[in-house]
């Protein structure tokens, strides 16, 4: 009884180590296969499944707004649109004539086209082929419903110009870069790309039997961060009546080109700005030449002329070298080295004022005061007007502007700038220097973004930058009323208005080219500001060669079309 037992027990005890031994051999394989062997298989598996996406975040949009209530509009808004793709490897080859004729037959292909679809289709063996992209869900649709076989189609997120050519050279345009992300070019989508563009997230997990995607313990979602929404200060209704009368006039007057800012002086917000020609962002791709893709305003520096004599001469009333009464005896002619300087059409005007001078747009009188000013004066002066360096507007592709001519220290640089030759500037800059004369003497900062509304619900919104006190409050008021005189005095028939008072002055200016300037072609430039009283508008306007003889003619009018538009749109209260 007793050795049976002890039988019994140590058959107990054997069995129990068996087993435990089993044990310690399982749990040590897994070990060794988890631990040592993790790698190569966490490997292998990530070789025969897909286990990694990326995560596309959604692109900011960009807006228009009416600036009177603050209600806004989409300029720049994402779409989805389709791709059409093959998979030729499953398509019969008996069917793949009837599949070519009926894809044809639904995205209207031309011929050349269709035999190239007939050729991708053909290619026995291949997993892809894509046929047909930014195609619309109507399209997509009726071409699905045939069941085509190994005929598909997937989303694709592409960029939409609700606005159409309304500002295409302000806000740029997209396209999609080697990972299919929007990429933004040129104007707001190229300057603001980072903030617009957001975050990429991605995902990693495996495929189920069904296709969905199954996220495994340890593996990692990384969210995607959308970009951040601008709300531009562009005003719909103006950007729409500026553009409207910058483009008749361009076809009016013949000119090769134009371009038109409006700015609130008190601000810097801009609140109309046209290049001519524009481009429709959502064609972009048929533009040939990609010039018209560079905004004018921004872009193109250009000898300014006459309008630039009012900058001169805030100078000297500045520094109080003269007077809006200062009396200049005009000797018809001056004569830098081996250089004669004449006014338009070889005038002498005697003894004039300096009040006189803008009004009849003297250069010897020009001349004379830039002498008084001194090189180095005015050329201080200039910098801290904001000319030869960018504005900092918000778009891409600004350039700076040229004063080197001044650098030279030779008695002709001055000569020339002093009634706009010989230097270059772009209308951006015009505008931020006739606000300068408008808003008491302050530079501000010229900008085309209100607010960026941040992805996380945040609002950041621009504040008007104050630079730099440029001329006293004084000489601002005298400019002022030294323009006004001109408008009133010299451009009765074109720009003055019936309700308001308006300080502005033209520009025609000859273009200067490699065997000196032009007799005939020229650039006409109107700037000025209204009401002169109170100025809540500053607008710019130029023509690249139209046929016509003067500025007067051609940026005047549209200068004054839509300043009275733009007082009868504020409800702006009546100063004359």
């Amino acid at each position: 009884m007793f050795n049976r037992e002890e039988d019994n027990f140590l058959e107990l005890r054997l069995l129990s180590t068996f087993f435990i031994l089993v044990a310690v051999i399982i749990i040590g394989k897994l070990f060794y296969l988890q631990v040592f062997q993790h790698d190569y298989y966490r490997t292998l598996a990530m070789s025969t499944h897909e286990i990694y996406q990326k995560i596309h975040p959604k692109r900011g949009q960009i807006y228009f707004q009416d600036t009177r209530t603050g209600e806004t509009f989409p300029a720049a808004i994402n779409r989805y649109y389709y791709q059409i793709y093959a998979v030729p490897k499953e398509i019969d080859r008996v069917e793949i004539n009837s599949t070519t004729e009926k894809i044809a037959e639904i995205l209207q292909l031309d011929e050349e086209k269709k035999e190239l679809v007939r050729a991708k289709l053909s290619k026995e063996n291949d997993p892809f082929e894509s046929l047909a992209r930014k195609i619309s869900v109507e399209v997509k649709d009726e071409l699905m419903s045939f069941n085509l076989k190994g005929i598909y189609n997937s989303a694709e997120e592409y960029r939409y110009y609700p606005e159409n050519d309304l500002g295409g050279s302000v806000l740029g345009f997209c396209n999609l870069d080697s990972d299919n992300n929007m990429r933004g070019n040129y104007g707001a989508e190229g300057y603001w790309n980072k903030v617009l563009s957001g975050k990429s997230g991605y995902f990693f997990g495996a495929r189920g039997a069904r296709g969905s995607w199954i996220t495994l313990a340890d593996m990692t979602t990384i969210e995607a961060k959308d970009g951040d929404n601008l709300v531009l200060t562009i005003d719909r209704a103006l950007q729409n009546k500026a553009c409207e009368l910058l483009k008749n006039g361009v076809e009016s007057y013949k000119a090769k080109s134009a371009a038109l800012v409006m700015m609130d002086p008190q601000t810097g917000a801009v609140l109309a700005m046209c290049s001519y020609p524009d481009f429709d962002p959502n064609n972009y791709g048929k533009i040939e030449d990609v010039n018209q893709f560079n905004n004018q305003t921004i872009f193109t520096p250009y000898e300014p002329g006459s309008v630039f004599k009012p900058v001169v001469m805030s100078m000297g009333l500045d520094l109080q070298a003269v007077t809006p009464d200062t009396l200049f005896n005009d000797p018809c002619e001056m004569k830098y080295g081996p250089y004669i300087i004449r006014n338009a059409l070889k005038k002498c005007y005697g003894t004039i004022s300096m009040t006189g001078v803008l009004e009849n747009s003297v250069n010897t009188g020009m001349m004379w005061l830039a002498e008084k000013i001194g090189w180095e004066k005015m050329t201080e002066y200039l910098k801290h007007y904001g000319f030869g360096e960018q504005t900092g507007v918000e778009l891409d592709r600004e350039v700076s502007g040229d004063l080197k001519n001044l650098e030279k220290k030779s008695q002709i640089g001055p000569a020339q700038a002093s009634f706009g030759q010989g230097i270059t500037v772009t209308p951006i800059q015009l505008a931020a220097a006739y606000s300068i004369m408008a808003n008491g003497g302050k530079a501000i900062q010229p900008h085309v973004v209100q607010e960026i509304r941040r992805s996380d619900g945040q609002i950041e919104k621009k504040q008007t930058d104050e630079l730099n006190q440029v001329i006293s409050s004084r000489a601002s008021r005298l400019i002022t009323a030294m323009l006004t005189s001109v408008v009133e005095r010299t451009y009765t028939q074109t720009v003055r208005l019936d309700h308001y008072f308006v300080a502005g002055k033209t520009g025609t200016a000859q273009i200067a080219g490699p065997r000196g300037y032009s007799e005939t072609d020229t650039n006409h430039t109107f700037c000025g500001f209204l009401p002169a009283k109170n100025p809540k508008v500053v607008i710019v306007v130029k023509y690249e060669k139209p046929e016509r003889l003067w500025a007067e003619g051609t940026a005047a009018i549209t200068f004054r079309d839509l300043a009275k538009f733009t007082m009868d749109y504020y409800g702006v209260e009546e100063d004359r």
